[in-house]
């Protein structure tokens, strides 16, 4: 299996390469467990986030952002963060919702928000916060439903920005993940 070395907040990770059409592919950055990487990267992305002055929420999408903002909810010294669920749950009540697509689903999904955390959000100044930023699609798709539930989104910070993300002035990243396209040998090359 083809691998990308990716070096991030002092840690180093061979990451799979995965085809997601025939001639492009990702590095697959599965952050969710990796204690170590965690806690790592929140601690230089908190250093970034205290730099847009007082975070009040942390705003993250279900699955992968959860353990990542946990650990940066916790550095920050916030008692808690708001999770932006894929499916209704029977506990909600009062959903807000909207829909996403990413570069790494095959069709677009919705984002729900159960009434009590929209409440949580309302007037706040919050952080949005994944593992991953890439075509930006899910990250709107989170920043419209915080807009939804009357928050004030005034950071988007990630780990890693992957492809053209990397380009843009309104996130927080502390590493590129390039996009990999095939070559002529049938192996996946990085591009800028």
């Amino acid at each position: 299996m083809q691998t990308y070395t990716l070096h991030v907040a002092g840690v180093t990770r061979q990451l799979p390469v995965i085809g997601i059409s025939d001639d492009t592919a990702i590095a697959s950055f599965v952050i969710i467990s990796d204690t170590e990487l965690i806690q790592a990267a929140a601690k230089q992305l908190v250093e970034k986030i205290q730099e847009n002055g007082p975070i009040e929420q942390l705003l993250t999408a279900e699955a992968k952002g959860i353990a990542l903002a946990y650990e940066v909810s916790r550095l920050l010294g916030l008692k808690q963060f708001v999770v932006a669920r894929k499916s209704v749950k029977s506990y909600m009540q009062n959903v807000v919702s909207h829909e996403v697509k990413s570069i790494t689903t095959d069709k677009p999904q919705m984002l729900y928000l159960d009434g009590n955390d929209a409440k949580l959000l309302k007037g706040k100044r919050i952080c949005l916060i994944d593992d991953v930023i890439s075509t930006g699609e899910s990250l709107q798709a989170i920043e419209d439903l915080a807009i939804k539930a009357g928050a004030q989104p005034v950071c988007r910070a990630a780990v890693l920005a992957e492809g053209d993300a990397a380009k843009r002035k309104d996130i927080l990243f502390l590493e590129k993940l390039p996009l990999f396209k095939k070559g002529s040998n049938g192996v996946f090359q990085p591009i800028d």
